[in-house]
């Protein structure tokens, strides 16, 4: 597997020997310090250029970077069309494990939009054609402090959409149930807890994408309940981590709302609580809910 040093080396000798390409930029993981360093990192990386259509049309250039084991032309999709002649890009997979996601971009468009992402960092400018930006950071990312509005909303949508996940095991119906707790409910669940984090470190931090970095600033135990409420395919392990999702939502939007001066709807959390366990109990020819 090429180095970091030779793969910052290689995309640098690229733009260096190549008249179209102006600047070099880079973000994601790999421009912030607060992301520990692995083998699977990817290269995110922009050449600000010239212009974009010749790169587009020249479908061998990108074996410059390396073996490719399998790429995606993500501008290419016929449900997302980009803006090709301000911005395209290869997602490509090297066959010694490195992974590059190359955009070019042209300049005008690079400096509309370079300082929209706080986490840029410039490699190289051959016309000094790019604004000066502060240092990576990863501000932008930071947990937010919700108004109380917002609170209210989160925990609102928790224990409403929990309703179609009590209907959704009662019918058995897994695939539904898997999609309403991971893709909404779920998503309340890590909204609270990385408040809770921020909470506690004067929402400086980020907790990651999908609340990944969780684990960094819940203490072992609250995480450990956190990995609890995943499940699989049986209706009764997912019955018993939906109703431990229940808990610690409880007890992280209780932990949240003392420490922001919010209140707290209890009430509302008690009936959809007890909704759900009522249809757990119910019986599967019943004809009522109640």
């Amino acid at each position: 597997m090429r180095s970091e040093k030779e793969m910052y080396q290689l995309l640098l000798d690229i733009a260096n020997a190549d008249d179209r390409i102006l600047a070099v930029y880079m973000n994601g993981s790999r421009t912030n310090v607060n992301v520990p360093k692995d083998i699977f990192q990817d290269y995110d990386v922009v050449y600000v250029v010239r212009e974009t259509r010749s790169f587009i049309e020249d479908k061998n250039w990108i074996c410059n970077f390396g073996n490719i084991l399998y790429m995606q032309y993500p501008d290419e999709s016929p449900n997302e069309p980009g803006d090709k002649e301000n911005l395209y890009g290869w997602l490509m997979q090297f066959d010694d494990g490195n992974r590059i996601d190359l955009h070019v971009e042209s300049a005008v468009h690079a400096e509309e939009h370079l300082r929209d992402d706080k986490l840029c960092r410039i490699l190289l400018d051959k016309e000094h054609i790019l604004p000066e930006i502060p240092e990576a950071s990863d501000e932008d990312y930071h947990v937010k402090r919700p108004t109380e509005a917002q609170f209210q909303a989160c925990t609102n949508e928790f224990w409403w959409c929990s309703n179609n996940l009590a209907k959704g095991l009662w019918r058995e119906e897994i695939p539904y149930v898997q999609d309403m707790t991971n893709f909404v409910v779920r998503k309340q669940l890590e909204k609270m807890l990385a408040w809770k984090v921020g909470t506690k470190t004067d929402f400086r931090v980020s907790v990651g994408k999908s609340a990944k970095y969780l684990y960094r600033w819940l203490d072992a135990e609250e995480y450990q309940r956190y990995l609890d409420t995943y499940f699989g395919g049986n209706v009764e392990e997912a019955w018993a981590a939906v109703l431990k999702m229940c808990d610690l939502f409880e007890d992280t939007s209780a932990y949240v709302a003392h420490a922001l001066g919010y209140s707290c709807n209890v009430r509302e959390g008690e009936a959809a609580r007890g909704f759900l366990e009522h249809v757990r109990k119910l019986p599967k020819d019943a004809q009522r809910v109640f």
